[in-house]
């Protein structure tokens, strides 16, 4: 992380919520929690969250985990290791059993069983994020809106269309950005009044004041009938008293980002939302800028060789276009077209990738035909394979196919 362009802002704790299982998103999450995921072939989900809150100097994380957390919990120590002794840190937290034997119960109980850190860090306000969005924001702007309004609690928001919002939190703004009610995935979702067709989704991002979060978070512990998540139980239990405000995401300014990409966020829930995701990094001009200097996604970076073309012991030129290609990667007289392909991933003559997201780690046989498909890590395709071609074919081979046609080879394939 680079520290430099950082000022530590010492008034806030941030808790980022990393402990969901993923099951829309099996099988890339058979093995990993979904906030580990690769994205863009360099990157983690949980990356762009940590780097929001690292970019605007909130230094103080605590990233609860739960289900299959080792490859994030070692991804968290190689990538976020911060100074200690400047009173910094990002550190995974695990289900401690402090009030029961039990893992965590919901996102609100994983908040509850760890009251303690908060109290010990004596933040004014925490900052309770989400862990695998996709997105570029500046929590800055929130915090200081959520400062100035005197409310106990700020909910960042975002346009969606109607008939996406059964998925997501809804916001029933009232006068100016107080919510009137907090509706957790509506099968009728209420219209919102400035844009009859669109709906105010809950991007699961909260600032809370110190003293509302640690009554709230009781209140719901002691309540038997409570399914102690956030959104379910205890935002719209504030809402109900007046106490509650949105922050409208698309106001927000990053710091040398253009106007135009404002207001861009990704639910990567499914394994199509992830899949289009990658694909819209392949724009000539993105609206998601992997390349901005003055707000940059940190990572860990893996000490590989550069990407390397070249021709085929067949004669092929290795040949790649509107495609991400990261470190490591040999592309061998092989055609690799719209794709992001992750490190170390090995290509040989002849195949041909279109629309696929590789993880990396892996090599394709010559002569492979790739089509609108995910691998995972670890695989290694055998020469002249068809993937994603033939739907029937590939669900015939146990591969899962997606509602809107994507092939996903899981890690550690072994072909038959």
């Amino acid at each position: 992380v680079r520290e430099a362009s950082m000022i530590f802002q010492n008034d806030v704790l941030a808790i980022v919520l990393a402990g969901g299982e993923g099951t829309r998103m099996m099988p890339v999450t058979q093995d990993r929690a979904k906030p580990a995921v690769p994205f863009a072939g360099s990157y983690r989900l949980i990356d762009f969250v940590l780097s929001n809150l690292a970019n605007a100097g909130y230094l103080r994380v605590l990233v609860l985990t739960q289900y299959k957390s080792h490859s994030l919990e070692r991804h968290i120590s190689d990538a976020w290791s911060l100074p200690s002794n400047l009173g910094t840190f990002v550190i995974p937290v695990s289900a401690q059993m402090r009030v029961g034997p039990h893992w965590f119960q919901g996102s609100a109980d994983a908040v509850f069983q760890n009251l303690h850190m908060v109290t010990d860090e004596r933040p004014s306000y925490v900052c309770v994020f989400s862990a695998d969005h996709i997105y570029r924001m500046d929590p800055r702007h929130m915090v200081e809106q959520h400062r100035q309004s005197g409310a106990s609690l700020t909910i960042s928001a975002v346009p969606v269309p109607r008939h996406e919002a059964s998925a997501f939190g809804i916001i029933e703004p009232a006068a100016g950005r107080i919510v009137r009610k907090f509706w957790e995935k509506p099968t009728d979702p209420p219209v919102w009044d400035l844009h009859p067709d669109l709906c105010l989704a809950s991007m699961g991002n909260y600032v809370f004041d110190v003293e509302l979060l640690h009554q709230a978070l009781e209140e719901d512990a002691a309540d038997t009938t409570s399914t102690h998540d956030l959104g379910r139980d205890v935002i719209p239990r504030i809402v109900e008293r007046g106490d509650a405000e949105f922050y409208d995401f698309r106001e927000n300014e990053v710091p040398g980002e253009p106007p135009a990409d404002r207001g861009y966020w990704r639910d990567v829930g499914t394994l199509d939302a992830y899949y289009e995701a990658n694909m819209e990094l392949l724009a000539p001009v993105p609206r998601l800028n992997l390349y901005l200097d003055s707000w940059p996604i940190h990572t860990a970076q893996r000490n590989l060789a550069p990407v390397k073309l070249v021709t085929g012991r067949w004669g092929g030129r290795g040949q790649v276009s509107e495609s991400l290609v990261c470190l490591g990667t040999i592309v061998s007289g092989a055609t690799i077209t719209w794709s992001v392909v992750g490190p170390q991933t090995f290509v040989d003559d002849g195949a041909s990738l279109d629309g696929c997201v590789v993880f990396g780690d892996s090599s394709v046989g010559a002569g492979s035909l790739l089509r609108h498909c995910i691998i995972d890590k670890h695989v290694t395709i055998p020469p002249g394979t068809r993937i994603g071609v033939d739907k029937e074919e590939d669900a015939c081979r146990g591969f899962t196919v997606s509602d809107k046609g994507v092939t996903v080879v899981p890690r550690g394939y072994t072909f038959g």
